[in-house]
């Protein structure tokens, strides 16, 4: 991604309420020390040490900074407590203060991975993503459940005790939704929805057959599904609560976790119209399916539609005996793969900047849920081995 000119505006001190952090951007030309197109060295301050702890540990999973000492710092980002859940950051270059603000948030520590995300915006002038959530599939003794956490897993939540198989947690844009499959109560795959507010649990589609790949539209109006009631998988758009589905493809081949694209008119998904799974795109109100040239494995699966970038797709790719991410750029026409991880890398969903994503590697018999920058290559787990496994994540902000 181009790091650009950016404009450096008058340094205001106001509360932050919004996820969309609008923040005042440095100017690159007015700063030294950068590590690369994209990349700088920081180093964060605190008289908190809690502050700084949190800090240091979200802006190492970035791949656009490395967190160091002052002295060899191209920013130097200061972060104290301003109150309740309110936090104050200032950033400073070259011995100058180029920017203060106060930001608010629904705690402490959330004010602080604010101030840390507006930190992003002002000096690569692209999201952050500290301050979202995650929804996904944990095991722990051996049951699955379906949970939530902050990226950091500080604050981890089982919203199911169901004891039964459950996989894709997909949220809504709002945050205030998230979609699952599930086998609990028949013993077959259905989709569930989850309201975050009331904690209430309802089926979406629970047709005859296979009811799997659950994805809400960008807008919350949609939802994307696969459902096998007819012999083979094929894809349906229904409404917000899973009615009136409508019926996309029409094959003998099994088409499966679709994917929006971020203006909702088109939908990516997996067929093994070719034999083997690869990437298909189509029309969400209908039409030919068109198959996309990846090019870099025979087995292609699990599309995600990268949110910011709509001539990006994530997918897994079979390479070498396992699973890896690449990404298919349909402005080149080619993939490039991403990640190079021991045994498999799978499950890949994109954070809101464009440039991260998530996904699950699977080794030794264990899942755990890791961190990928795709302009670097740098990966990062997400949290402890001991927490049990983790998988199928989801993120928003």
């Amino acid at each position: 991604m181009r790091l650009i000119t950016l404009f450096l505006l008058a340094a205001v001190s106001f509360s932050f309420h919004s996820s969309c952090l609008n923040a005042d951007l440095i100017d690159a030309g007015t700063v030294t020390g950068q590590l690369g197109e994209g990349q700088f060295a920081v180093a964060i301050e605190s008289s908190d040490p809690a502050i700084a702890k949190l800090a240091r540990r979200a802006f190492n999973l970035h791949g656009g900074y490395k967190v160091t000492t002052p002295a060899n710092a191209t920013f130097i980002f200061k972060i104290e407590s301003a109150g309740g859940s309110s936090t104050e950051i200032s950033i400073g270059s070259g011995g100058q203060e180029k920017l203060r603000r106060k930001v608010s948030g629904s705690d402490q520590q959330n004010a602080v991975l604010r101030a840390c995300d507006l930190a992003v915006e002002a000096t690569l002038r692209t999201k952050g993503f500290f301050a979202g959530k995650l929804a996904f599939v944990g095991k722990q003794r051996g049951v699955s459940e379906l949970y939530t956490s902050d990226l950091l897993f500080n604050r981890v939540q089982p919203l199911t005790r169901d004891r039964s198989l459950l996989t894709g947690p997909k949220w809504s844009a709002d945050g205030r939704r998230i979609l699952y499959t599930t086998y609990y109560k028949t013993g077959f795959p259905d989709i569930y929805m989850v309201n975050l507010s009331t904690g209430r649990k309802e089926p979406i589609a629970t047709y005859k057959g296979a009811n799997t790949g659950g994805i809400f539209s960008p807008d919350g109006s949609r939802i994307a599904m696969s459902l096998s009631g007819t012999g083979s998988s094929e894809i349906y758009v229904a409404n917000s609560q899973g009615k009136s589905p409508k019926r996309l493809t029409s094959n003998k081949s099994l088409e499966t976790s679709p994917s929006w694209s971020p203006d909702g008119r088109r939908l990516v998904f997996t067929s093994d119209a070719p034999g083997k799974p690869q990437l298909y795109e189509i029309s969400a109100n209908g039409g030919p399916m068109r198959r996309l040239p990846t090019n870099v494995s025979r087995y292609c699966s699990e599309p995600t539609w990268n949110p910011v970038h709509q001539h990006l797709i994530a997918f897994t790719a079979a390479v070498g005996g396992g699973f890896q991410i690449a990404v298919y750029d349909a402005n080149k026409g080619k993939s490039d793969l991403v990640t190079s991880v021991t045994d498999s890398a799978v499950e890949p969903t994109w954070m809101n900047d464009g440039r991260h994503l998530v996904f699950t590697q699977r080794t030794g018999g264990k899942t755990r849920l890791m961190l990928v920058d795709t302009e670097t290559g740098k990966v990062s787990p997400l949290h402890n081995p001991n927490f049990g496994d983790a998988s199928s994540a989801s993120f928003v902000y």
